[in-house]
């Protein structure tokens, strides 16, 4: 009985170690996170709301109305008293850098740069990336008809359908969301 005790919490602790690596090694505390697959940039988060004892690598810190921002990999963090908080980006700011993973997005003849439901713009004049408002975003009316067509809904558990069925059916929804934006007018990488 012992021994499988022991064999189960050295499986939790190596599915937890997995977890912490896809995070650039921060433990979170709270370790709600999300999926993005937008654009198929097909990425793990941590979700916003959740709490870190330290912002993982390197953090870019920037001052903003008042508050601090720290900025790693594609996530952004705020203080929150001896933790820091997982928040969304402040539109607005520049940053150096975009996040080590990240979806080029052509609209309207002009790039923009995609990742953790956030977009960037590169400003000559700052020489950076300004974190942008969404640019008449056709991803949520593209993705009700990606799901309606295929029956595949990435928002649900599994995508709401069978295990067995959820490979092919995320490949269908993909292609219908790809299709649906370039038929008006985005060019998706």
């Amino acid at each position: 009985m012992a021994c499988g005790a022991a064999i189960v919490v050295l499986a939790l602790g190596a599915m937890t170690a997995r977890a912490d690596e896809r995070h650039g090694g921060a433990r979170a505390e709270h370790r709600a996170e999300h999926f993005d697959e937008r654009y198929s940039h097909n990425h793990y988060y941590p979700g916003r709301g959740g709490y870190v004892r330290a912002v993982p690598g390197r953090p870019f810190i920037l001052e903003r109305g008042g508050g601090r921002y720290f900025y790693s990999g594609g996530v952004w963090y705020a203080p929150y008293g001896p933790r820091f908080v997982v928040v969304g980006a402040p539109v607005g700011v520049f940053v150096p850098v975009l996040p080590p993973f990240y979806t080029t997005v052509w609209i309207g003849g002009f790039p923009y740069y995609y990742a953790n439901e956030t977009y960037y713009a590169w400003r000559d004049a700052e020489n950076g990336y300004e974190v942008v408002e969404p640019p008449n975003d056709q991803g949520a009316s593209c993705h009700k008809w990606a799901s309606a067509q295929t029956g595949f809904d990435p928002t649900q558990s599994a995508g709401g359908v069978p295990p067995e069925q959820a490979d092919g059916k995320h490949a269908d929804y993909q292609r219908a969301m790809r299709a649906c934006l370039e038929g008006r007018g985005y060019s998706v990488r």
